[in-house]
């Protein structure tokens, strides 16, 4: 059973990922990119360090400057994000190999999240298995599993490479002449994983 898994390389999405073969399922990682950057190598890295095929999505970057222009309006980056996420979704669920997608988002999580209805409209709309195996899962468990699994390189998200939506929204908003500081968390700390641990 093929399912193909929305992967930034931090440590949820590459938890979700091990669940997802322990489960039984055949994981392919998709990154996603607009074509700005190429921070998805680090997604790559990560995906190749764990063993995993991986491969980049390409969406337009339409998408992103609605996204940014979501961003300045409401001064906050939640709405951003998940326009991106779910947009990110659809993509890859409108893939005519595509049954199964999944992402790694937590219980937790404000954003970005599928209540329930949309997470039934995106399966109903194209015809796909939405799987989401960090849903019952919180941020202390997954602390928890992750620091057992994976070496984590956790750093204030203005300093880490890593290859979320983030990335190339904050870039986005630079070319803009706006600060992403303005509008994202001042102090906010993400991960990146960099291996399995005790294999590095």
């Amino acid at each position: 059973m093929l399912v193909y898994h929305l992967y930034s390389g931090g440590k949820d999405s590459s938890l979700a990922a091990w669940i997802l073969t322990r489960l039984g399922y055949d994981v392919r990682l998709v990154t996603v990119s607009f074509g700005i950057l190429d921070n998805w190598r680090f997604a790559r890295e990560a995906a190749e360090n764990l063993g995993f095929e991986h491969r980049v999505l390409y969406m337009p970057r339409e998408i992103l400057e609605r996204a940014a222009d979501m961003a300045i309006e409401d001064g906050h980056p939640s709405n951003a994000i998940q326009f991106i996420h779910e947009k990110a979704l659809e993509a890859l669920a409108s893939l005519p190999e595509v049954e199964r997608i999944s992402d790694g988002t937590r219980r937790d999580d404000r954003v970005p999240l599928l209540d329930l209805p949309k997470a039934r409209s995106l399966e109903d709309r194209f015809n796909v298995a939405y799987i989401r195996p960090l849903l019952g899962i919180g941020y202390r468990t997954i602390k928890e599993l992750t620091e057992r699994l994976f070496v984590v390189e956790i750093r204030e998200s203005e300093q880490l490479e890593k290859a979320d939506y983030e990335v190339e929204l904050r870039h986005l908003l630079r070319e803009r002449g706006i600060d992403p500081l303005t509008i994202f968390p001042k102090s906010h700390y993400q991960s990146r994983v960099l291996g399995w641990r005790g294999q590095l």
